[in-house]
């Protein structure tokens, strides 16, 4: 088997057991709440302590994997963040719980620009939305069956337990990652000659002092990345939705309980698994066909324009079943763009792309930092669902019209800036 593929095996074990670790608190909320006396808005809070930090410590987290490679930072990582889920077990109150969550986002943040960087390093220009889309597929298959397992072991023991059980098992990942990962197919030894020729070819190679400074001016200001933020704005708002208030909604709105609640919570999930299977290779595809520029768009700018329109039909529904499958088909056309969103970060961004990627990743968190706050404030002063849903849909409309100023083909030519930096420096 190609070695790339075992590494592309571990971005998926490590996709899946992020969003288990994210999803358990959106589970276990009211069991929490109750034990804890937090309202909705403090609860509301709590699920954006993890992003506020997440999004904080994104872009210095994925530089620093381009400066020293996603061995050491992935392994700090996991293992950070696992820590942080066990010790959301011992939270005895709203400001302990707050401050336990933060810093589980602190030690999480970057994880997804490093696995970017991995694949960047790892798999071949035309093979890098379908690995994209795949990764996805264990974050959202994690999340999946999330609902249903916690939904279970609630019946045999408490929700504290639930975090102990799951904290655990990121650090068998990083022990693991750390003994066989490498960061270029170069160093490592099961590599053959033809799979680096493959995986190198036409591939943008870092010099000694390519990352010697990083241009965020020359980043910032792109208007590539521009669009990329802010599409990513919109899909991560209402992407943060289901990740949070999903539950509570199809319980307290929809009338869903006991294990039925936990089969429908675990499906907008489920859509995205099937989502991100097809989306990379979509994106792959339309990319052959029709030219990058072209077919990243128009797998990203429909699967926006999709998204919102069953978000806006989902929420309308009367029959809470009908509802709760076209909100699922939201969240998983929201899914399929993801291929060609993280693939245009790295055709445009070259040896840089963790840092690029995080730009992108950081706007996201915005989105997901606001999303369950907003909507716990009109929960608890307006009780109200159907305002923050109609938000969401209009939001993913916007985010299609962001695809028509994209162009994956406009490189931000940071080497060349490096470059320039470095002889000048002699």
């Amino acid at each position: 088997m190609p070695v790339r593929y075992l590494v592309l095996a571990f971005c998926i074990a490590l996709g899946a057991i992020t969003y288990m670790d994210r999803v358990a608190i959106s589970i276990t909320s009211k069991d929490i709440s109750r034990e804890l006396g937090l309202s909705d808005v403090q609860m509301g809070f709590v699920f954006s302590a993890f992003t506020l930090a997440y999004g904080a410590f994104e872009i210095p987290t994925g530089w620093w994997g381009d400066k020293i490679g996603t061995r050491a930072v992935l392994t700090r990582i996991v293992t950070w963040w696992s820590t942080f889920t066990m010790a959301t077990a011992a939270a005895f109150n709203y400001p302990s719980l707050l401050a336990i969550r933060f810093l589980f986002g602190i030690g999480e943040a970057g994880a997804w620009p490093n696995v970017a960087r991995t694949l960047s390093r790892w798999f071949p220009a035309n093979e890098r939305g379908r690995a994209q889309g795949i990764f996805f597929t264990g974050a959202h298959g994690g999340a999946a069956i999330t609902p249903i397992i916690i939904t279970w072991l609630l019946t045999l023991t408490t929700w504290r337990n639930v975090f102990l059980i799951f904290g655990s098992i990121g650090f068998f990942w990083a022990l693991a990652w750390w003994l066989w990962f490498r960061n270029e197919p170069a160093e490592h030894s099961a590599v053959t000659p033809e799979e680096r020729k493959l995986i190198e070819a036409g591939r943008l190679q870092q010099s000694p002092h390519s990352l010697a400074g990083v241009p965020w001016g020359k980043i910032l200001s792109n208007r590539n990345v521009f669009f990329l933020c802010l599409q990513y704005f919109t899909q991560s708002y209402g992407f943060y939705f289901f990740l949070t208030w999903m539950p509570t909604y199809l319980a307290r709105e929809r009338g869903f309980a006991s294990t039925k609640l936990g089969l429908m919570a675990a499906l907008p999930f489920i859509a995205c698994v099937i989502a991100d299977i097809f989306g990379g290779f979509a994106s792959d595809a339309a990319s052959r066909r029709f030219g990058v520029r072209f077919g990243r768009a128009l797998v990203a700018g429909s699967s926006f324009l999709i998204a919102s329109a069953t978000m806006l039909a989902g929420t309308a529904a009367q029959d809470p079943q009908t509802a709760a499958i076209l909100l699922a088909m939201a969240s998983g056309w929201s899914a399929f763009l993801l291929g060609a969103a993280w693939s245009t970060c790295v055709d445009i961004a070259g040896a840089h792309a963790g840092v690029v990627s995080a730009c992108m990743n950081t706007a996201g968190q915005v989105g997901g930092m606001l999303s369950p706050v907003l909507i716990g404030f009109v929960l608890q002063y307006w009780g109200n669902w159907s305002m923050p849903l109609y938000l969401t849909g209009a939001l993913f409309f916007v985010g299609a019209l962001c695809w028509l100023f994209i162009d994956p083909n406009q490189h931000i030519h940071l080497e060349e800036h490096n470059s320039a930096k470095v002889a000048k420096s002699h």
